[in-house]
């Protein structure tokens, strides 16, 4: 993986206000992902900034973690949608650090006999994610499992 700063003006990091903060995310053979910093911090809000790339890296590593452990335990899963937040603190030197990341996610089962395991599900899940097992911050998991209609 490569990131690439892309916000040289012409005159580098000569002012605060004489770069942008955009980037790009570079891996072999696959799409670029546009990143800057969050638009707090002199960021684009069109680009992807680190903090929800985290975000999102503990939902979708949460998802996958699940959707194996449903497969290997009969649960049909039909659907499957997180709403992750995080929530951080910021400390006066400018740096911070996250308090927690709750993961929301609204899944939906083949048959109401499954629910219960489903549900249960989800704590082993959060045990088997490698980035949620590497942060120094609860991630905690917030499910609502229903049978599809």
């Amino acid at each position: 993986m490569t990131v690439v700063w892309t916000g040289n003006r012409g005159t580098g990091t000569s002012g605060y206000r004489a770069y942008t903060r955009d980037h790009e995310v570079r891996a072999d053979g696959r799409p670029a992902i546009f990143g800057c910093s969050d638009a707090a911090f002199r960021g684009d809000p069109g680009r992807w900034d680190p903090e929800r790339l985290l975000v999102a890296a503990l939902s979708q590593c949460h998802m996958l973690a699940y959707l194996h452990l449903c497969a290997a335990d009969g649960v049909v899963v039909v659907g499957y949608e997180d709403r992750a937040e995080g929530s951080m603190e910021e400390d006066p030197d400018g740096g911070g650090r996250f308090r927690e990341v709750v993961l929301k996610p609204r899944v939906a089962v083949a048959e109401p006999a499954m629910v219960g395991t489903a549900r249960e599900l989800h704590h082993r899940a959060g045990e088997l994610c490698f980035i949620a097992s590497s942060v120094n911050f609860p991630v905690r998991h917030e499910p609502i499992v229903a049978p599809a209609r």
